[in-house]
């Protein structure tokens, strides 16, 4: 019988750090790879924050053996001496009680980006060791932690203390700073192995936003190294963003000071179609925006309405640009830093900002910055003003081809495309499409499907390059034509993730080149118009076998060599053995494909994520874009691992 009575003895008190091994997922939002960046972060953020006091000038960051990851610098290290109100080491607070640091109050640390965030103490908790020496005055103490708890009190460093494997790379003979090493504990995270490229990656990100900071990444397991140091900040971010892209001005870079309010705004335009804007706040990504981005948006379309209706570009009767107009194609870093105490973030984990005050800041030191350089550079003012104008030409005949083309489509209501074999089932979540290559794969997998879940819609041929296309030019083809039709989300201005009709979407294609250019396509298309279906895992490729290996009435089916060679090995080379290889889905029955394929008890699929939206980005304009020289250095590089079957 179930005990309803509720008295004081339920309530659980966690104590000290318990709360952050109870519940990890409020600290560092998940338990995988992600996570684990995330406390490597904030222990490099510690370094970082120092660095925008001016304090520090490298960061060293070494991955280990067995997992161990050291984050060391040249600023000032953390007090060793007793606490006031603690009675403890400020070492020892510091790195054992949540919300403790130099950070919460006036004076050490103006601007910080850790006041929302998870703090060394957090990262403690989650550490199965953790050891951090604080160098002050040429005096070195340190303490080391298991699971968060002290092993010992803070002590001076001697030498026969000094026996760990954790100090090579670099010479720390600087006056003052602080080395922390760590070993995430693997009884509560998924994954304790960093990768040294997502480290790489995020670090490089970090030396964009701090210029100036000089970064050290090792690599012990596999004696790699890089270095990142930047002059010129975020104008060097938005050239990397535009590498690959054909850009047609150099950086606008616009920064000031107001009421407190530390304001940089890089912008470059492309010949492109697709926007890319990153925001950051105290060097921290807010990947969801808030008040600054929406400041930035609202003074970049102002701006931009002001001089071309001034300077003649739009006449009277013409309609202002939106929002959309002006940014297509732009490229853009909008970056504060601000007094740590006043910073407001709508999450734990620091991705949207939300300090109102903040808005109207950046909004008017963009506005006077875009309006001062469109004055004084009217020939680049020119080229913007040219491509933000064809931008919302583009738009408008968008717009009609939607109205003209689309109107009897699943828009409004009405009919799905003659091609599509949709599924009897209604509810989106437990309904799944597959997009498969060519009419005759398309008929096997209709055949071959169960009709109650699966949806089948074939395409033909390669569809348009929508990385080089706009929306209008997009419409007209009438294969993504049927695609946006069946997914049901509509597309431009009238898209509406709520409405899509499959929350698993399937893209089926040959196990060739051909099959893996249509792929691309369409991962393109998804990428650049309907993102939200690959950030809401909606997005799947499958795997079709690579042989089928038959002898007598049994058949085995292969999805790699390495599969195909342990089958072979398992039921010996002997006589009678058949392997047929794939040439293409459509060699397989109805029968065949639903059995590798489709079945959900033994089909692969593998889901398709976005970790790095930026990264993403480079890829798709590399692969995708109008740019030549990137791509064919890219095919040059990886030529020697394709494996082609000519």
């Amino acid at each position: 019988m179930p005990n309803n009575i509720y008295t004081a003895k339920e309530i659980q008190v966690l104590e000290g750090l318990e709360p952050v091994r109870k519940r990890p997922g409020m600290y560092i939002g998940s338990t995988d790879e992600r996570g684990l960046w995330v406390m490597i972060k904030e222990i490099i953020d510690n370094s970082v924050d120092e660095a925008m006091a001016s304090r520090c000038f490298n960061v060293w960051i070494t991955l280990h053996q067995d997992n161990y990851v050291t984050v060391a610098d040249d600023g000032l290290g953390i007090p060793w001496d007793k606490h006031p109100k603690v009675g403890k080491s400020a070492l020892e607070v510091a790195m054992t009680i949540l919300h403790a640091g130099g950070k919460f109050g006036a004076g050490a640390y103006k601007v910080s980006g850790g006041l929302h965030g998870v703090g060394a103490s957090a990262v403690n908790a989650l550490s199965e060791y953790m050891r951090v020496e604080s160098k002050r005055e040429s005096k070195t103490y340190f303490q080391e932690y298991e699971k968060g708890v002290p092993k010992f009190e803070v002590k001076q460093l001697t030498d026969k203390d000094n026996n760990t494997p954790f100090t090579q790379h670099f010479a720390w003979e600087t006056k003052s700073g602080l080395r922390t090493t760590f070993r995430a504990d693997p009884t509560i995270m998924n994954t304790i192995e960093p990768k040294f490229e997502n480290v790489a990656r995020q670090v490089k990100n970090r030396a964009y936003l701090v210029a100036r900071l000089f970064f050290h990444i090792y690599d012990e397991r596999s004696n790699q190294e890089l270095h990142y140091y930047f002059d010129s900040g975020i104008v060097a971010l938005v050239k990397h963003i535009n590498k690959n892209k054909g850009s047609i001005h150099q950086p606008i870079y616009i920064h000031k000071d107001s009421e407190g309010v530390d304001v940089e705004v890089a912008i470059q335009y492309s010949d492109g179609f697709n926007p890319i804007v990153e925001s950051y706040a105290n060097v921290q990504s807010t990947q969801d925006g808030g008040t600054h981005l929406t400041g930035f948006k609202t003074a970049l379309t102002r701006s931009i309405n002001d001089y071309a209706r001034s300077h003649g570009f739009l006449k009277e009767k013409d309609e202002n640009l939106t929002g959309e107009d002006t940014l297509e194609g732009i490229s853009a870093v909008v970056a504060i830093k601000m007094d740590s105490e006043q910073l407001q973030f709508e999450s734990q984990t620091k991705d949207k900002l939300g300090n109102a005050e903040v808005g109207p800041i950046v909004s008017q030191i963009t506005k006077e910055g875009l309006d001062t350089f469109f004055e004084e550079n009217p020939n680049e003012a020119r080229k913007i003003m040219d491509k933000v104008i064809t931008a919302a030409q583009a738009r408008m005949a968008a717009r009609a081809a939607k109205d003209a083309v689309l109107r009897k489509s699943a828009f409004e209501g009405g009919s799905l495309p003659g091609k599509l074999a949709d599924c009897q089932e209604k509810d989106p979540a437990a309904s799944e499409l597959y997009i498969v290559e060519g009419d005759s794969a398309g008929g096997s997998a209709k055949g071959g499907r169960d009709r109650k879940f699966q949806a089948i819609l074939p395409l033909k041929g390669k569809i348009l390059n929508t990385e080089r296309a706009r929306l209008d030019k997009i419409l007209e083809f009438e294969e993504i034509k049927n695609l946006v039709i069946a997914l049901g989300t509509g597309i431009g201005d009238t898209v509406d993730f709520g409405k899509t009709r499959y929350h698993r979407i399937v893209i089926m294609t040959d196990a060739d080149v051909d099959g893996a250019h249509i792929r691309t396509l369409l991962l393109t298309f998804f990428f650049r118009y309907l993102p939200d279906l690959l950030s809401s895992g909606y997005i799947y490729i499958a795997q079709p076998p690579l042989f089928k290996v038959t002898r007598g009435k049994s058949a085995h089916y292969a999805y790699t060599d390495e599969q195909l060679n342990l089958i072979l090995k398992e039921i010996g080379k002997t006589d009678g053995i058949y392997i047929q290889r794939y040439k293409g889905l459509g060699e397989m029955n109805a029968e065949q494909l639903w059995e590798t394929t489709m079945d959900p008890e033994t089909r692969i699929l593998r889901q398709v994520t976005i970790e790095d939206a930026a990264e993403a980005n480079e890829i798709f304009s590399m692969l995708m874009g109008e740019e030549v020289p990137p791509r064919k250095k890219f095919i040059q590089t990886n030529a020697k691992q394709a494996i082609l079957d000519v």
